[in-house]
């Protein structure tokens, strides 16, 4: 039995390598499809790999990175032919997700996201910070060739970043928070569920494409979300909304008509990390306090199964008769 687990050991770690580079490309292939061009360079304002590089590690550890890099290559040579940068590019793809991983191990983070602390290190350390590894080896390397003029390093770094940044705030959670789900038992949770759904079916595509500025309407549908379903629920609705609004960014429809290229950058990022940090944050803060509601009444349930037991242990000996007490023969 020990050595049929050591041959299959190996071919599962294959498998799981396979299927991150496979999620990873795929992941690419969905970035590129929405695309925005500032300042002469064309950029993804979300790029979903990042997310799932972090998230493969987060699950599966350290040992699947491989399985970004190949992921990352597959991207690399589907955008423009192998030139002097591709191997820069290609380690600023596979550098900055084991960053964020190191990062957030380092302040002990836990992938159920249970924790206040977990969100706050998954968005500042996962996301901002190790995020900087990727823009700056990037748009360096493109000044560097000279596919990039030296004064559009920031241009290109600010895109660059924020994309990255965003990949790993808004798919991340939902890969973590996934596997993790139970679907509601009761009828009115399935009610409540399915007219959820229904809503951000029909407001956050009107929002998104609707002349005027009226983004600010999805985030009642978050708290919503939020409240009623905690992560699961919050960090879908927010990946949705951010990926309807990216879109008519990327069409020039809707709140984004008519705007310049960077205010149209400026608008959908702004959209994407509020969507992001409101669903993250509050329902973490909603998960704890339930969490510590369910701690504090198991505590109490105990306390009074101990007290129940400590009550039928001290009546017991007043209903039988003290030795010497019992009736005695004549």
């Amino acid at each position: 039995m020990v050595a049929r687990e050591d041959l299959r050991t190996p071919a599962v770690y294959v498998l799981q390598t396979l299927a991150v580079a496979a999620c990873y490309y795929a992941g690419g292939r969905l970035g590129l499809l929405y695309e925005l061009r500032v300042d002469g360079s064309v950029v993804s304002p979300v790029w979903p790999p990042t997310g799932i590089a972090v998230a493969s590690l987060l699950i599966l550890g350290p040992r699947v990175w491989p399985g970004i890099a190949l992921g990352a290559l597959l991207v690399i040579v589907h955008l423009t032919p192998p030139g002097p940068v591709s191997p820069g590019l290609l380690f600023a793809g596979t550098a900055a997700p084991l960053c964020a991983y190191w990062l957030l191990r380092r302040a002990g983070f836990r992938t159920d996201l249970g924790r206040l602390r977990d969100c706050l290190s998954l968005v500042f350390l996962g996301g901002f910070a190790a995020m900087l590894v990727s823009s700056t080896i990037a748009a360096g390397l493109l000044v560097v060739s000279g596919d990039l003029p030296a004064g559009s390093f920031w241009s290109a770094w600010l895109p660059w970043w924020v994309g990255d940044a965003m990949g790993v705030l808004l798919i991340a959670p939902v890969l973590l928070i996934l596997p993790r789900v139970r679907s509601p038992v009761q009828w009115s949770r399935w009610r409540e569920a399915t007219a959820l759904v229904v809503t951000a079916a029909v407001l956050v595509p009107v929002v998104t494409h609707a002349q005027g500025s009226l983004l600010f309407v999805v985030y009642p549908l978050l708290i919503w979300a939020a409240l009623r379903f905690e992560l699961p629920g919050s960090t879908l609705c927010a990946l949705f909304a951010s990926f309807l609004a990216t879109g008519a960014a990327t069409e020039r429809t809707g709140p984004f008509d008519q705007l310049s290229d960077v205010y149209i950058m400026i608008t959908l990022h702004a959209f994407n990390a509020a969507a992001a940090l409101t669903s993250l944050l509050l329902s973490a803060v909603i998960t704890e306090q339930h969490n510590t509601r369910r701690s504090v009444e198991d505590a109490c349930k105990e306390l009074v199964e101990v007290l129940e037991h400590l009550t039928a242990g001290e009546s017991a000996p007043h209903g039988r008769p003290q030795r010497g007490e019992g009736p005695r023969a004549g």
